[in-house]
């Protein structure tokens, strides 16, 4: 997903405008009399008023004060809530979806939309790992425009944790997707749809695996093998009616592995003599 054209016009034009403000207070690039000269310079040096402007956000303040573009209060607005957020930072871009790319950094994970082009058409692939600023603009989180790749290898370790850190944040709700104007981070819902009542069926199941018993003679393997079906069917219980309660899951969790324990080491005794 990225912005519309109108969109990217207009945070261009806000983000040029305030660079160029910033660049004529700190001095960072000289010789630049002009926004339009400002505009031309490569990407290398507007990064370089980019950080600088990151180190001195109360600059932000003096140019919503002076306002030397005389923007209407809705553009003024938008700068404005950059000053919270203009501090750029590391992150990975762990995958590039249809309506985000997935930025995460400091344990946090954010979907961000594309400028221009697509975050997808601009990383040379993912996990990408980068300097960027994020920002927000129109009830969305977008970058400024100006990624540092850095030159690193990702092991497969830490691609494994990315992914599960962003597989974690999916299934909590807690992929943010964008910044209130108060500063508060929204985060995109979880879609929760109406399960079945699965109560009855389970709690018949129960008392049915309550009858499985192994009596003596019978072979050694049906007294862990039914533990392990009543351990089952009890954890499958408490997911059906607490699916939110990690501390009775992992109990019952635990109580599945003891049952599968058991049951490997009938397994194991039942091979212990036997030869090829």
């Amino acid at each position: 997903m990225k912005l519309t054209t109108k969109e990217v016009e207009l945070f261009f034009k806000l983000m040029g405008s305030l660079q160029h403000f910033a660049n004529q207070r700190l001095g960072i690039v000289t010789g630049i009399g002009t926004e339009e000269e400002y505009e031309v310079l490569p990407s290398s040096e507007k990064l370089r008023v980019r950080n600088a402007l990151c180190q001195h956000p109360e600059i932000i303040d003096e140019y919503v004060r002076v306002n030397p573009e005389k923007y209407g209060e809705d553009k003024i607005e938008i700068v404005r809530s950059w000053k919270k957020f203009i501090k750029s930072g590391d992150y990975f871009i762990e995958r590039v979806l249809k309506k985000y790319a997935v930025f995460i950094g400091e344990n946090k994970v954010y979907g961000v939309v594309g400028l221009h082009d697509e975050i997808g058409d601009v990383v040379p692939f993912v996990p990408f790992y980068c300097r960027a600023l994020l920002l927000p603009f129109k009830g969305k989180i977008i970058y400024d425009g100006l990624l540092e790749g850095y030159k690193v290898s990702l092991g497969t370790a830490i691609k494994h944790d990315l992914k599960e850190t962003y597989m974690a944040a999916k299934q909590q709700g807690k992929i943010i997707v964008s910044f209130d104007d108060a500063g508060q981070q929204k985060r995109e819902v979880a879609k929760k749809k109406r399960t079945k009542n699965w109560a009855p069926m389970l709690e018949k199941m129960a008392q049915e695996a309550k009858k499985l018993r192994s009596g003596s003679g019978e072979p050694a393997i049906h007294s862990p093998a039914f533990g392990m079906v009543r351990a089952s069917i009890e954890f499958s219980r408490i997911a059906a009616e607490y699916p939110e309660d990690t501390q009775q899951l992992w109990k019952a969790f635990e109580r599945v592995e003891r049952a599968v324990r058991k049951v490997e080491t009938v397994l194991h005794r039942m091979d212990y003599f036997q030869t090829d």
